[in-house]
């Protein structure tokens, strides 16, 4: 564990496969959100850490000794959070590159894309943006080497081993193979993000 400014620490895990350690990160924020800590001001998962902010009388030992017990042996399971059906439209502006690149026909993209079950594992980028674990190898590309100015509101992108969904006009270099209606961050919503850590994703055709 790690001072990470004034009363904030951080918990990370070096597992060598990084979703383990972001099972690791959400299970200790699961942990901390369903039975707060006197002083608990805020945690936030990311891909192998969680970042805790709080205030005087958050004890930093108690945040070690979580960060010990979640680390020792095998990675907790995945515990499934609320499930979303996404509904998309095919067709991203990338899609015909994205096959090319996989040596795959449109159906058998298809069909392995919407065959996972995709898990969150940390939201971050910008606000509602999800990192979605499930991806399996043969769908798997890097970053495009030159990232876009404005990639609409709704894009569903790839990019290494996550699928993620642009929750508004933002730059990006994911390759970008559909896109979604669903509205994915509001202001004025509570809570303004739609998807949390450790919830489920299914993406279905829509129309």
């Amino acid at each position: 564990m790690k001072e990470a400014g004034e009363r904030a620490w951080l918990l990370s895990w070096d597992d060598d496969d990084e979703e383990a350690a972001n099972r690791r990160a959400v299970a200790a924020w699961r942990r901390l959100a369903a039975a707060p800590p006197p002083g608990l001001v805020d945690a936030v998962p990311a891909a192998r850490s969680l970042l805790v902010r709080g205030g005087e009388r958050l004890d930093p030992g108690l945040l070690e000794r979580l960060e010990v017990e979640l680390g020792a042996g095998l990675p907790p399971p995945a515990a499934p959070g609320r499930c979303h059906e996404i509904a998309i439209v095919p067709g991203g502006v990338d899609l015909p590159e994205v096959l090319e690149r996989t040596g795959l026909e449109a159906a058998a993209f298809w069909e392995a894309f919407l065959g996972c079950r995709f898990r969150v594992g940390f939201v971050g980028f910008a606000p509602g943006f999800p990192y979605l674990y499930g991806l399996p190898g043969e769908l798997r590309l890097p970053r495009r080497s030159t990232p876009r100015e404005a990639v609409p509101a709704g894009s569903v992108a790839l990019a290494g081993p996550y699928a993620g969904v642009y929750p508004s006009v933002l730059p990006g270099g994911w390759n970008l193979v559909a896109t979604t209606a669903v509205r994915l961050f509001d202001p004025g919503a509570d809570p303004p993000a739609l998807l949390a850590p450790g919830d489920e994703v299914l993406f279905t055709l829509g129309s």
